[in-house]
């Protein structure tokens, strides 16, 4: 099962109400950081499958004169090129309530 997201999130810029960004954290700065962090561990994953897709086609016996175009492996790179960036993957889920965080230093007061 592909852990890839949804093509529905827009792939350009949108302009967004900073107002939206803090509803849930009363501080826009926190916010940032927990869409920042979601952001980096949405690259990571498609990193992770996009290396252990490409793995497929590595052979241990090559070189530079050896390496040669699979349209395969140029599909599969497109694909993942044309995916939304990680950041507006973040985005959205921050914005429709689908990342969860914690902070300790509010919670111990």
């Amino acid at each position: 099962m592909s852990t890839t997201p949804k093509p529905a999130i827009p792939n350009t810029t949108v302009t967004r109400n900073v107002h939206d960004l803090d509803r849930s954290t009363e501080n826009i700065y926190e916010s940032l950081v927990i869409i920042a962090k979601r952001a980096n561990q949405i690259s990571n994953n498609m990193k992770e499958e996009l290396h252990g897709k490409l793995a497929e086609f590595a052979s241990s016996n090559d070189n530079l004169e050896e390496v040669f175009e699979n349209r395969e492996q140029i599909e599969i790179s497109k694909h993942y090129e044309r995916l939304p960036k990680p950041t507006l993957i973040a985005m959205d889920e921050f914005l429709n309530d689908k990342v969860y965080s914690r902070n300790p230093s509010k919670e111990q007061q």
